[in-house]
């Protein structure tokens, strides 16, 4: 302030003065001004000014009775402002009107004088009155003044602080504002990068893979046959089908970035491009695993009738590996049994993966049978523990008797000296020696032979078969059921024999083995703690079944929901 107060004319500083006093004596009445670009041509200096009260004692006689040019010119244009915004807001004005101030010769009883923008009534000749003449050095100053009180010209000042730009435009983005239009979506596209989206292609009648690459994927022919080179499957895009559909992303290009291809909800693989051609990944889908029940009544197959619960094909499958260890499909089952299977699959879009059956229960005619998957060994077992793998004996009778003939696939015969194999083993036994069951079973065959002589053929439950040869006397027909340790015939003397003896072999899958020496399976079923462990597991399962409400399953034990309660 002192800068500019030296650089004014000796005659401005006398005029000045008397505000500078004013202002320093009343610290807390200050001169705020607005002062806008008075420079600019034909634009209205709009000051706004907060005058001293003219009845206000300053502290200094001398200044409540003396007043300036200076101080005359703020006051009359503060109270102009003033009274503008009291008795007309501008939001009433009308384009076109002019505004005028009027200079009021007389001063109302307060002492203030009456001034107001006013404007001609409409319709009249009436002429604005005339503008009240001002010294043009006291509006000088009054503006110098207002000036220096807003701080415009200080070194901190709101208008001069920044006054000055530093980041430099680039020319690239200028050319974005075209006649005063930002080009918004334009902007914001140029800065954003490039993001592929995912679109999927649908197989037309007719459309081969090489011509569909070139065509949408923007791949060359040795582009498609690397690209083939690297699939694990090449049938997925060369044998496909009209209706399949396959997904691929595009580069800014129009070049194949990706591709993934589903052979199923669950599977599929994914090729992406990369620096030495593209690179393949295998896609497993997990599902969500949901129990379900189903239930249904045998008519016909079993098979069909499994298929009209809603079982899948790879459900069924299951469930006939589970039951073929008891069940007897074609001698057991009968029209009108019922059964219930609780299946355990992994649900994707709506399709079954990985099915596993978790109890079933099977009630017939000629047997019921209810079986539980336990999941510390995932083997299945009654609902009293006992394994569907029972002991298998070694010997099929009681007591004690010699070899008389082993098992030798290398035997020559004794008199003609040709390889002749002798493919079971022999016991020299009396005739009519009880022969028994080696392990649970189902009759297959009991026939005459003119070699073997009385014979008949048992298939077990754990997948083993056995034969009993020469035999005097058969005591099961064929389709019975036996258990291990039951009679099933005396031995004899029948066929091509030397002697009293049972010939005696094992097959495991169709292939004959040494009875003596062959792996038999143990008993397995569950006692003690792993028994208790089964059964609380079993028990929810169980439950399920005897609900016989089929669909989604939450099973919960009954002692869950005791615990519960309590």
């Amino acid at each position: 302030m002192l800068r500019i107060l030296h650089s004014l004319p000796r005659t401005h500083k006398l005029l000045l003065l008397p505000v500078a006093t004013v202002v320093t004596v009343l610290g807390a009445q200050k001169i705020v001004t607005t002062f806008q670009d008075v420079q600019r041509e034909q634009q209205t200096l709009d000051t706004v000014i907060v005058p001293l009260e003219i009845d206000s004692t300053p502290g200094l006689p001398s200044l409540s009775f003396q007043r300036s040019p200076v101080g005359d010119a703020i006051e009359l244009t503060s109270q102009a402002l003033d009274a503008n915004r009291q008795r007309l807001p501008l939001a009433q004005l009308v384009d076109g009107e002019t505004l005028n101030l009027i200079d009021g010769a007389s001063a109302s009883a307060d002492g203030e004088l009456p001034l107001a923008l006013t404007r001609p009534a409409a319709g009249t000749d009436e002429q604005p009155l005339a503008q009240p003449q001002f010294d043009q050095g006291a509006l000088h100053m009054a503006v110098v003044v207002g000036t220096i009180g807003s701080g415009m010209l200080s070194d901190s000042g709101p208008l001069m602080a920044d006054a000055t730009s530093y980041e430099k435009i680039p020319d690239e983005e200028l050319v974005l504002f075209d006649g005063d239009t930002i080009a918004l979506e334009q902007e914001i596209a140029a800065t954003e990068p490039y993001v592929p989206e995912w679109q999927t292609y649908t197989v037309k009648q007719g459309d081969t893979f090489a011509v569909m690459a070139q065509n949408h994927l923007g791949l060359g022919y040795s582009e498609v046959l690397s690209l083939l080179d690297e699939l694990p499957d090449q049938n997925a895009l060369t044998r496909w089908r009209a209706g399949n559909s396959f997904e691929y992303q595009l580069d800014e290009d129009g070049k194949l970035l990706a591709l993934r291809v589903m052979r199923n909800a669950r599977e599929g693989f994914l090729a992406e491009r990369g620096d030495d051609g593209f690179e393949v990944a295998s896609i497993e889908r997990a599902g969500e695993a949901t129990q379900r029940l189903f239930a249904g009544t045998v008519s016909g197959s079993f098979a069909r009738s499994a298929q009209a619960t809603g079982l899948s094909s790879s459900e069924i499958s299951a469930l006939t590996r589970v039951l073929e260890q008891r069940l007897d499909f074609r001698r057991d089952t009968r029209r009108g049994d019922s059964f219930q299977v609780l299946v355990e699959s992994d649900i994707i879009d709506g399709s079954s993966f990985d099915p596993r059956v978790l109890a079933v229960q099977y009630e017939g005619e000629r047997m019921d049978l209810t079986l539980v998957r336990n999941s510390d060994d995932n083997n299945f077992y009654t609902p009293d523990g006992q394994s569907l793998d029972p002991a298998f004996e070694r010997h099929p009778f009681e007591g004690s008797y010699r070899i008389s003939s082993s098992f030798n696939p290398n035997r020559r015969h004794p008199v003609t000296g040709r390889v002749s194999p002798h493919l079971g083993t022999d016991f020299a036994m009396p005739i009519g020696t009880p022969i028994i069951a080696p392990a649970d079973g189902r009759v297959e065959k009991v026939a005459n032979h003119p070699v073997a002589g009385r014979y008949v053929v048992i298939r077990h439950d754990n997948g083993y078969q056995t034969r009993y040869l020469h035999l005097s006397r058969p005591l099961v027909s064929r389709g019975d059921r036996v258990e291990m340790g039951e009679r099933i015939a005396l031995s004899g003397n029948t066929g091509r024999s030397t002697g009293p003896h049972l010939h005696y072999e094992i097959l495991v899958d169709n292939d004959q083995v040494d009875p003596m020496k062959v792996d038999l399976p143990e008993n397995k079923s569950l006692t003690g703690d792993k028994l208790m462990a089964f059964q609380r597991q079993a028990e929810p399962l169980l439950a399920a079944l005897e609900s016989g409400e089929t669909g989604p399953v939450v099973a919960q034990s009954q002692r869950d929901e005791s615990d519960d309660e309590g």
